[in-house]
């Protein structure tokens, strides 16, 4: 099979599309036929060298994915040859065919396109574990998500609308807030102009947010303290903005918040699986019903994994950029 391969770290030309082994479904793997994936901000830092897979991973990029199962491998039940899927991966996504552990593994939903299925599993399962799971975004409280026109932003609007929340975004430029804006989002800062900080204070008479989606890290540390409610949740979820920032304990304190971070690729198997299956069964049936959808900015094709690096770096897309595998 094909695969983008990095032989050297680097820019989006280190991005190679190159003859590789193909995968072997392990136990309690399929082996899936891809038909697209997805590019992530993770990837981009593999590409550069700053973000290894894990053990045992493989070794290309690519964090998702959809197509059709075409092998089983030992002990796989509930799964045929044949199924539509689209899967979280911990690597390999950028290729024609990828094992997926079928914890994994979820089914196309009904009504969502083959392809664009691939713009689902990952943001999928990290809204949903980061601000339902671990945040409790409870309806009629209010949920403060950095970068509402990304991918991660875009399916975070839909699902806190989905469940009664009310939704303010952080976005660069009226194009971007205007999408946001048809997704549902009550509150449009510009970041650019608005600071944040008083423009969710002012919506919220002075309150707060209840729960903070945060793709930046250290640059929006303090800032988001302060934007938080009392009993408000920081979620972090990136590090944009630097790894390293000083938190005020004391503010933390006086408004019995929480800071929490975490990442999904590196989580064990069964972690994962637990919020797969969490993702089936409360964001799976909002897909079917059309009241959330996946938002694809474009489609490049696979070889050109490149182009949608570069894409993805200037921050010039609204939503998911997925990737083409060639036709066979």
């Amino acid at each position: 099979m094909y695969a983008i391969t990095i032989p050297e770290p680097g820019g989006p030309e280190a991005l190679v599309w190159a003859e590789v082994p193909d995968p072997v479904p392990g136990e309690g793997e399929v082996l899936v036929e891809v038909v697209s994936s997805a590019v992530n901000r993770a990837d981009v830092l593999q590409r550069q060298g700053f973000y290894n897979p894990p053990p045992g991973a493989s070794p290309y990029p690519g964090l998702e994915c959809a197509g059709r199962i075409t092998a089983l491998g030992p002990g796989v039940t509930g799964w045929s040859v044949g199924d539509e899927v689209c899967g979280l991966l911990a690597g390999g996504g950028y290729a024609e065919k990828v094992a997926v552990p079928t914890g994994q593994l979820l089914p196309v939903p009904d009504g969502v396109d083959l392809a664009e299925a691939a713009a689902l599993p990952e943001v999928a399962a990290t809204v949903w574990s980061n601000v339902f799971m671990v945040a409790h975004l409870r309806p009629g409280e209010t949920l403060l998500v950095h970068g509402g026109s990304s991918g991660i932003g875009t399916m975070a609007i839909q699902l806190a609308k989905a469940v009664g929340a009310r939704v303010a975004v952080t976005a660069g430029g009226p194009e971007k807030l205007a999408r946001c804006k048809e997704l549902g989002a009550d509150i449009l800062i510009d970041y650019r102009e608005q600071d944040f900080v008083e423009e969710v204070r002012q919506a919220t008479d002075g309150a707060g947010a209840d729960v903070i989606l945060d793709i930046v890290g250290a640059k929006y540390l303090d800032r988001n303290v302060r934007a938080l409610a009392v009993n408000g949740r920081l979620a972090i979820i990136g590090l944009q903005g630097g790894a390293k920032g000083e938190l005020n304990l004391s503010a933390l304190l006086s408004k019995r918040a929480a800071v929490t971070a975490t990442s999904l690729r590196a989580r064990p198997l069964a972690e994962k699986s637990a919020i797969i299956a969490a993702v089936r069964e409360h964001v799976w049936p909002l897909l079917a019903e059309g009241v959330v959808k996946p938002i694809v900015d474009r489609t490049i094709p696979m070889p050109d994994a490149a182009e949608a690096h570069r894409l993805m770096e200037s921050s010039n897309h609204i939503g998911k950029i997925l990737l083409a595998a060639p036709k066979a």
